[in-house]
């Protein structure tokens, strides 16, 4: 059993890589207010987080990328997140969407990622989409939405059900319909702004929509990423929807520890009205504070050691299991969910005071309320990790 706990190294990630990351909190936390009102990152701080390659992070190497190992990942994230939920909501999303570069040809993933530095691809959901087999590839229409930082993205991706030229749809050998993601340049669609969310409103997470565009099929991958994969690395080995998890439970966190460390520093001073002392003072607070401080570095370790064991299996050349899977899923909502108590209890009790824009607080209630409703905020993701415990048929789609 020894070996399967990670050492204190493998749960601290790559320091250098991370030391990236540090040294741009502090312009990213500058430029929050500026992220917040333009709803965008604006090109100032683009242009550090280009410098400091953090889009990069699992790229593979082949096409410029860093390629990191998922813990450095999260360490990176988290980081970023205690300045401004939306970079590192942004920084998280491109580089679920950067590990495509290891499914495509080598030219095309040069051309997409390798020959620019500052490429970012992203992509978001699409319910009435399709794609048509053509000569050379596809013709695809369709509105797509949620593409998270596509507003300084080069490329997008274009999720789609394949059909034949016949309009049938193209099935695969289970009977299911073919699905691919066709890459865009970003140039190339028509945008509708509909981003005007309680939070998170720095991602720029657009609408886009494409008219019987011509699609080549080496510019299209299947998310099924063991079966199409040209890349060797370990990295390639975990699916982009396990770093997903990894990288918006690092967004989760980061906002949580920003959330405590702000109420603590509200704490000290705010004297409450018809209060003779500080609230720092009250001893619910106090209890309060330290069970929000428990609970955000437990679900942290465990979700540290969870995937740094995983790692180690993966790097030892072992696949992804449905076991690994379902235990970076537990971990990653149970973070998610953790810090979002964690940051109720803050704006909770730091009073009136939270409720004014000018108050750090404010924006993080809002940003953690907006993970908790995305894909990997899904309390629903409890009942599947309780089914596949139990033997139960549990869906497996989001996990």
């Amino acid at each position: 059993m020894d070996t399967l706990i990670p050492t204190s190294a493998e749960l601290a990630g790559d320091p250098a890589i991370i030391a990236r990351a540090e040294s741009v909190r502090s312009a990213v936390e500058a430029a929050s207010n500026e992220i917040e009102d333009g709803r965008r990152l604006p090109p100032a701080l683009l242009d550090r987080l280009h410098e400091a390659r953090l889009f990069r992070l699992l790229m593979p190497r082949s096409s410029n990328g860093i390629e990191t190992d998922p813990v450095t990942f999260f360490h990176v994230i988290e980081t970023i997140a205690r300045a401004d939920a939306s970079t590192a909501w942004c920084l998280s999303q491109a580089s679920g969407c950067s590990m495509s570069a290891a499914y495509l040809d080598l030219p095309v993933a040069q051309e997409v990622f390798g020959d620019d530095p500052r490429a970012v691809l992203a992509w978001g959901p699409g319910p009435r989409v399709k794609a048509i087999e053509c000569e050379g590839g596809y013709k695809v229409t369709g509105v797509w939405a949620f593409a998270s930082g596509c507003r300084h993205a080069t490329w997008l991706g274009a999720h789609c059900p394949i059909y034949q030229a016949d309009g049938t749809p193209r099935r695969g050998d289970d009977g299911r319909t073919v699905e691919r993601t066709m890459l865009v340049r970003a140039s190339e669609v028509a945008w509708t702004d509909i981003w005007n969310t309680v939070g998170l409103r720095g991602t720029a997470s657009d609408q886009f929509a494409l008219t019987d565009h011509f699609v080549a099929a080496d510019h299209s991958i299947t998310r099924e990423y063991d079966k199409e994969c040209r890349e060797s690395g370990p990295l390639y080995r975990m699916s982009a929807m396990t770093c997903y998890e990894l990288g918006f439970a690092g967004v989760a966190l980061g906002i949580a520890r920003g959330a405590l460390d702000d109420f603590i520093d509200t704490a000290r001073h705010k004297v409450p009205r018809g209060k003779a002392s500080p609230i720092r003072d009250n001893a619910v607070v106090q209890t309060n504070l330290a069970q929000a401080e428990v609970g955000i570095r437990s679900a942290r370790a465990f979700l540290l050691q969870s995937m740094a064991g995983i790692w180690r299996e993966i790097s030892d050349g072992a696949k992804l299991t449905v076991d690994h899977r379902i235990a970076i899923r537990m971990a990653s909502t149970n973070a998610i969910h953790k810090a979002r108590e964690a940051v109720d209890f803050a704006y909770n009790a730091a009073g009136a005071t939270a409720i004014f824009e000018s108050h750090p607080l404010e924006r993080r209630f809002r940003d953690i309320h907006t993970v908790t409703q995305q894909l990997q905020g899904r309390l629903s993701h409890f009942e599947t990790v309780g089914a596949w415990m139990m033997g139960a048929e549990a869906d497996l789609t989001f996990v």
